[in-house]
């Protein structure tokens, strides 16, 4: 079985998001917005299951792999929708200029969002296409938390790692450096692991991929008015309406993924006569 060592690296992401948002989210004083509770849940379930999921491989539980399987179909929609309300959540505070951070980097989180949006529908559509490949199925599915790292981790460093920070932009821009540090290193861990098995290594290079443009168009989209535009032209748009799309994507990938993986079906022999 490829990636025996992958619980614990699911794990290590699973620990660095409790560091990264103990504060502003598992400690927190007052209260939090819906939108978070639905992305922290559906984010860590996520985790969650591709630790039992391979656990349950590597001890041939292949049943319980299999339930888990199906159950993924309902919890992906799920955590796209919770990243549709983080996104809407950003919109409707950069819509009123609730702080100056927002304002500033409101447009950045929301294109950063997007792009994290999109690697998760191309990384999961991927993983059901060649489930029938062990090696590929498995690295796919592996690498949709790499998608995930960013956030706590820029969080982490800026609370307690901020040598870290070697760009040194002014604050609030400082943000966005430690964001495009950590997607940095996402994309290099991604692409070691893309060198040491070419042969199967296309999840990692797709990973590395999505962080590495993350991480770029995130630092560059304050100085980029059209992002600006683009985010203000979002956020007027109705929430419902953007959460069933959100929804609607997630459901549609699953389905076309798998029907991309199915046998294809052989040829009936002519009829006789």
């Amino acid at each position: 079985m490829p990636y025996r060592y992958a619980p614990y690296f699911v794990g290590f992401v699973l620990l660095v998001i409790m560091t990264g948002f103990w504060a502003s989210y598992f400690a927190a004083q007052r209260a939090v917005p819906l939108a978070f509770h639905v992305h922290a849940i559906s984010s860590m379930m996520w985790l969650t299951l591709l630790i039992v999921q391979q656990v349950a491989v590597q001890r041939r539980a292949m049943e319980l792999h299999r339930i888990l399987g199906k159950a993924s179909f309902v919890l992906f929609p799920f955590m796209i929708f919770g990243f549709m309300m983080i996104i809407n959540r950003a919109a409707q505070r950069f819509a009123v200029r609730e702080d100056a951070e927002i304002a500033a980097l409101g447009p950045a989180f929301g294109v950063g969002m997007g792009i994290a949006i999109a690697a998760y529908l191309t990384l999961f559509f991927l993983a059901l296409k060649h489930r029938r490949n062990v090696k590929l199925h498995a690295g796919y599915m592996l690498a949709t938390p790499l998608i995930l790292f960013e956030s706590p981790f820029s969080r982490v460093m800026g609370n307690f790692l901020p040598w870290m920070n070697v760009i040194g932009s002014d604050y609030p821009h400082a943000i966005l450096d430690t964001i495009a540090i950590s997607d940095t290193l996402v994309a290099v861990f991604a692409l070691v692991l893309w060198a040491r098995n070419r042969k199967h290594g296309a999840p990692w290079l797709v990973a590395a991929g999505f962080t590495a443009l993350q991480g770029v168009v995130m630092w560059f989209a304050p100085f980029v008015p059209a992002i600006t535009a683009g985010f203000a032209a979002y956020a007027a748009l109705p929430h419902a309406l953007t959460l069933a799309l959100g929804i609607a994507a997630g459901g549609a990938v699953a389905w076309l993924g798998w029907e991309a993986g199915k046998i294809p079906a052989r040829p009936r022999a002519a009829a006789a006569g």
